[in-house]
Parts: C-alpha cells; sequence; structure tokens
C-alpha cells in the first residue's frame, strides 16, 4: 500500500508564494506519477500539476509560469511551489499518486488561502 502525507499550507497575500510538500510512504515502486489537484468550495476537483516516473510535467494553463512540481526521489517527496498567488488560486489542494489498475491514491488534502 501506498501513503501520502501532505504539508505546507496556509494563508498568505495576493502575489506571495508557498511550498506543498507530498510525503510517500508504502510500495513506492508501484507509483507510476504523482501529481496536485485542487478544489475550490462549490466548484469540482481540477489538475494543477502533475509529474511522471521519468519527471516529465503537465500544468494547469493558469499555472504555467507560476507553478513548479519537483519531486526529491532519495525522500520520495513531491513538491509544488506556488508563486505569485492569485485569490482565485484559494482552494484545498490535494496530493495524488497513479497506481497501477487506473487507480489513484488520495492525500488528506492540505488548504491554501491567498487572502489580503
Amino acid at each position: 500500500q501506498v501513503q501520502l502525507v501532505e504539508s505546507g499550507g496556509g494563508l498568505v497575500q495576493p502575489g506571495g508564494s508557498l511550498r506543498l510538500s507530498c510525503a510517500a510512504s508504502g510500495s513506492i515502486s508501484s507509483i507510476y506519477a504523482m501529481g496536485w489537484y485542487r478544489q475550490a468550495p462549490g466548484k469540482q476537483r481540477g489538475m494543477v500539476a502533475t509529474i511522471t516516473r521519468d519527471g516529465s510535467t503537465n500544468y494547469v494553463d493558469d499555472g504555467q509560469g507560476r507553478f513548479t512540481i519537483s519531486r526529491d526521489n532519495a525522500k520520495n517527496t513531491v513538491y509544488l511551489q506556488l508563486n505569485s498567488l492569485k485569490p482565485e488560486d484559494t482552494a484545498v489542494y490535494y496530493c495524488s499518486a497513479d497506481l497501477p489498475y487506473d487507480s489513484r491514491l488520495w492525500g488528506q488534502g492540505t488548504q491554501v488561502t491567498v487572502s489580503s
């Protein structure tokens, strides 16, 4: 089994930055890709950024140039650097791990609030 533990959310002013972390443990070798998704109140959960086992990345259009996903294989941790944050980035951010048989594991979520 795989477990995901997120950290790094919080309250930040517009234009500020945050770094989210997602530490994976357990059957790490079974993970195909990891990512970050977010869900704002009253909205569907949507992709923010993903990174595959070989390091290929993908971003939501609004995150291009502002967000960076990276991984530290030695620590089994994926990071999401959020820069130039806007109030509309406010959401619960979830870490994800894609596993065999088209299954996806979610972390518990971490709140990001962008407000002055």
